[in-house]
């Protein structure tokens, strides 16, 4: 009695609900022990803590099993999802194919509400956005930027290019000899901003710029062989610009040349084409399919460029903006390695 009259002392100043669950275990364990020696119920009840009905109980778990009854259990809800198996490998096929709006949900990106609404319509499972964002942990999925397709992109046009097409390419220009560029245009904003930068929580940086709006216009041509070519100039992209480019890229390669470039109107217009049939013996150009720029190994430059050699400089004037240009054009035209890196890109490793 000795040891339950040291307890009691303990235990009179604390709840016992309060106690972790080794602790409540280990009263039970000496509640039952004390009534099994002698203790009254009502005297165990009183010393411990506990409610009469709790002891009642557990007596009857002993009853019915043995001492170990009396140990806790993990709480909390039983592991495993809510959902079944063939429920979340659907979940993971829709937001893998589709996206949210073309099931007419009100949202264009696949985030956690839009997950939770697609369980509740489908299968009529309510769970929280954290529950939502252990699932897609589970399955493999993380958070990232989306690549920009268009709807009108043919997918049997850009798996036969992949397939037939291109390897066609490949083939003919191994056979005469030729070098296989890949080209491009894209247009330069002064106020084109890319980057993060330092600033204290809950104050916005802010970067001083001029506010008069310029720009240029950039052709480029690349190989998987690390060559870069290119043309910056101020007026519009037309097809004189167009045909001035490829002399100019004539001019510095000595194989025949296949020019592969996007269905950008220049590129088919009458003029480009009655020059480029007159020099057929020495330049032909393939079209990708439309609307599929990340087909072309060409935007990767294009974007390092917008990034780069814009986005992360001031140029206050139009001369200063097509030097900025320029200036990491060459820079990179002097590194073949990086030009090599733009055809390990998920999408353009075919033409690798």
């Amino acid at each position: 009695m000795r040891s339950i009259v040291v307890y009691t002392v303990s235990m009179n100043h604390q709840d016992t609900r309060t106690l972790s669950p080794a602790g409540q275990e280990a009263v039970r364990f000496r509640v039952v022990a004390a009534v099994r020696d002698g203790m009254r119920k009502s005297e165990a009840a009183r010393v411990f803590g506990v409610s009469r009905t709790s002891i009642h109980t557990w007596l009857a778990k002993v009853a019915a099993a043995n001492i170990n009854a009396l140990k806790s259990k993990k709480r909390g809800r039983k592991p495993g999802s809510r959902l079944k198996g063939h429920e979340a490998a659907s979940v993971v096929r829709t937001i893998t194919d589709r996206c949210p709006d073309q099931l007419k949900m009100p949202f264009v990106l696949w985030t956690r509400p839009a997950v939770q609404q697609l369980l509740s319509d489908r299968f009529g499972v309510s769970v929280s956005v954290w529950t939502v964002g252990r699932y897609l942990k589970r399955w493999g999925f993380t958070p990232q930027k989306p690549l920009r397709r268009a709807y009108e992109q043919n997918p049997a046009a850009v798996k036969r290019w992949l397939e037939y097409e291109y390897p066609a390419i490949q083939h003919r220009a191994k056979a005469e000899n030729a070098e296989i560029h890949w080209g491009d245009q894209m247009g330069l904003r002064s106020d084109h901003q890319t980057g993060t930068s330092y600033s204290r929580r809950g104050c916005t940086p802010v970067v001083r710029g001029t506010g008069k709006r310029f720009g240029c216009n950039m052709m480029s041509s690349i190989t998987n062989r690390g060559t870069l070519r290119f043309m910056v100039f101020k007026r519009r992209f037309t097809s004189e610009v167009m045909v001035t480019f490829c002399r100019r890229l004539l001019r510095t390669v000595q194989q025949k040349v296949y020019l592969i470039l996007d269905r950008h109107p220049v590129h088919r217009s009458r003029v480009v084409q009655d020059w480029l049939w007159r020099h057929r013996d020495r330049i032909e150009v393939f079209l990708i399919p439309g609307y599929s720029p990340e087909l072309n190994p060409d935007e990767l430059l294009n974007q390092d460029v917008k990034s780069n050699g814009v986005g992360r400089r001031r140029a206050a004037t139009r001369e200063e903006l097509v030097g900025n240009v320029r200036s990491y054009l060459r820079g990179t035209q002097r590194r073949p390695d990086i030009v090599r890196n733009y055809f390990k890109g998920k999408h353009v490793t075919y033409a690798a």
